[in-house]
C-alpha cells in the first residue's frame, strides 16, 4: 500500500508532538487522526478502519506505568491483529521498544526524528503489510563489514541489530557492556560505520590502560614543555576524534579523578591542552564500553552516577556466547573461511563430531576464544575436515571445575576477612587500609562492593 492512501492514526499524550505529526501527515497520507488519550484506542479502532498506528511509549496513565506503550499495542492487537503499529520512543527507552517488536510492533522510531526518515518508516511498513510472511523471515545476521563483522542469528543478536540501525543515525551517547571477548569494539565499530560520521576518524582508546599520569596528555593533548618528555605539541585524542567518533574501551576501569576530567570535557564539549589555557571546542559522537555490570557502576564509590547519565543515553549489553549457543555453529564457520584462505588451505569442512563438541563447550572467552580454536585448528589440521581431537580449547579459559570453585570460594572467604580486619585496625580510613593490602583505592573499593561490605 502506498502512504497516499493510508489511514493513520496517531496517539500521543503530547499536542506538540500531535500538532507536527498532523501537519507532516496531512499532505501525505489519505487520512490522519491524532488522540491524546490511549483509553479512547478500541472506540476509535471499532468506528474507523486504519491501516497503521503511530503509537507514544509512554502516557501518564495509571495502567502499567512505565510501559503503557507495551499495554496498549497488545490491545490494538487484540482488537484488530490486521493494523500495523510503530512505536514512537525516546533514546533512553529503546530496550523497551526493542521488546515491542517481539509483542507485535512493525517498527519504531526514535524522537526527535527527522521528517524524511519517519515518512520512510511508514512507507515501508505499509508496503511490508502486503509482501508474504515468508519474504520477511529471513533474518539479518550481520552487522559492520569484511572480517570485522558481527555474526549471528539469534534473537537476542537480531534485537542487538536492529537497535544498531535504529541508533546510529543518531548522535546519541552509547555505553556498551559485556564481558571480555564478546564483541563490544565490534559493535561501536558497525554503530560508527552506520552513522552519519562514517566517513570522519573513529578513534578508539584503552582508557583503563592509561596511567594516571599519560590520561590527560592522551585525551587531551598537551603542549612542547608542558612536562619533562613532552617534546613537542602533541594533539589528544578527543582532537584526533572531533566531527567522528570517540570510543573510549574499559571506561569501567578509570579512576574518580579521571572521571571527573572526563566529565568537565564531555559538559563543556571543549578541550584544554596540559600546558595552555585555550580551550579547543570539539564534536564528538562518544561509544564507551565496559566488562563491568552497569550495577557495580552505579556504586559511587567506584563511579560517578553524573558521568554514567552522560555516557549512557542508551546502553547496548552483548550476551556472552554461552548464551547464544546457536550462533556457535555460524560463527566457527565464518571464522573458518577466513582461516582457510588466510592460511591456504581451501575447502575446509566440520566433522559432526566437530560441531557437537563446540555446541558443548560453554567459551568462558567468548568469541575470542573461539575464534582463537578455529584458527589454531586450521592451522594444525592434517586434512580438509577438522574433527573433534583438532579443536583444543584454550587452558587460560578453561571452565572452573567443582573442585576449584570451592578453592575459589574459600579464597574468596579469606580475603573478605581479611580486608574486614585491616579496615577495622584503621578505623575505616580506606586510604590506610589500601595502601597496608598492597591496594590502590579504586581496587579496594571494588572488593568492598563485590563482598557487600
Amino acid at each position: 500500500m502506498s502512504l497516499k492512501k493510508a489511514s493513520i492514526l496517531v496517539i500521543d499524550d503530547d499536542t506538540d508532538v500531535l500538532t507536527a505529526v498532523r501537519l507532516l501527515l496531512r499532505t501525505e497520507v489519505k487520512e490522519v487522526v491524532t488522540e491524546k488519550n490511549p483509553e479512547q484506542l478500541p472506540f476509535l479502532l471499532g468506528k474507523d478502519s486504519f491501516d497503521l498506528v503511530l503509537l507514544d511509549m509512554n502516557f501518564n496513565a495509571s495502567i502499567n506505568t512505565g510501559n503503557e506503550g507495551i499495554y496498549w499495542l497488545q490491545r490494538i492487537k487484540q482488537i484488530k491483529p490486521e493494523v500495523s503499529v510503530i512505536m514512537i520512543t525516546a533514546y533512553g527507552d529503546i530496550d523497551l521498544a526493542v521488546r515491542s517488536l517481539k509483542e507485535g510492533a512493525a517498527d519504531f522510531v526514535v524522537k526527535p526524528w527527522h521528517n524524511e526518515k519517519l515518512l520512510s518508516t511508514l512507507s515501508n511498513v505499509l508496503k511490508n503489510r502486503e509482501q508474504p510472511k515468508s519474504s520477511n523471515s529471513s533474518q539479518k545476521m550481520v552487522a559492520g563489514k569484511g572480517n570485522n563483522a558481527m555474526i549471528g542469528e539469534s534473537e537476542v543478536m537480531q534485537d542487538i541489530f536492529h537497535k544498531i540501525d535504529k541508533i546510529a543515525p543518531t548522535d546519541a551517547n552509547i555505553l556498551i557492556l559485556g564481558e571480555n571477548g564478546t564483541g563490544k569494539d565490534l559493535i561501536a565499530t558497525a554503530i560508527h560505520e552506520q552513522s552519519l560520521r562514517a566517513d570522519k576518524p573513529f578513534v578508539k582508546v584503552d582508557v583503563g590502560a592509561l596511567t594516571e599520569s599519560l590520561f590527560e596528555s592522551e585525551l587531551f593533548g598537551h603542549k612542547k614543555g608542558a612536562f619533562t618528555d613532552a617534546r613537542e605539541d602533541r594533539v589528544g585524542r578527543f582532537e584526533s576524534a572531533n566531527g567522528g567518533t570517540l570510543f573510549l574501551d574499559e571506561i569501567g576501569n578509570i579512576s574518580l579523578q579521571q572521571q571527573a576530567k572526563l566529565l568537565t570535557v564531555l559538559q563543556n564539549r571543549q578541550v584544554t591542552r596540559l600546558g595552555t589555557n585555550q580551550a579547543v571546542p570539539i564534536d564528538i559522537r562518544l561509544i564507551c564500553a565496559t566488562n563491568i555490570p552497569l550495577s557495580e557502576l552505579a556504586n559511587e564509590n567506584r563511579f560517578r552516577k553524573d558521568l554514567i547519565y552522560r555516557i549512557n543515553t542508551v546502553e547496548i549489553t552483548v550476551p556472552p556466547l554461552r548464551k547464544r549457543k546457536e550462533d556457535i555453529l555460524l560463527l566457527a564457520k565464518h571464522f573458518a573461511r577466513i582461516y582457510a584462505n588466510k592460511y591456504l588451505k581451501p575447502n575446509i569442512q566440520f566433522h559432526a563430531s566437530a560441531l557437537e563438541k563446540l555446541q558443548q563447550y560453554p567459551f568462558p572467552g567468548n568469541v575470542r576464544e573461539l575464534q582463537y580454536t578455529i584458527e589454531r585448528a586450521i592451522i594444525m589440521a592434517d586434512s580438509a575436515t577438522i574433527e573433534a581431537p583438532d579443536l583444543l580449547f584454550s587452558p587460560i579459559e578453561s571452565s572452573v571445575t567443582e573442585s576449584q570453585e570451592d578453592e575459589v570460594t574459600k579464597l574468596s572467604t579469606m580475603e573478605k576477612n581479611t580486608i574486614m580486619k585491616v579496615i577495622d585496625k584503621h578505623n575505616g580510613n580506606i586510604s590506610k587500609a589500601a595502601k597496608e593490602l598492597g591496594l590502590t583505592r579504586t581496587a579496594l573499593y571494588r572488593r568492598l562492593s563485590k563482598y557487600d561490605i
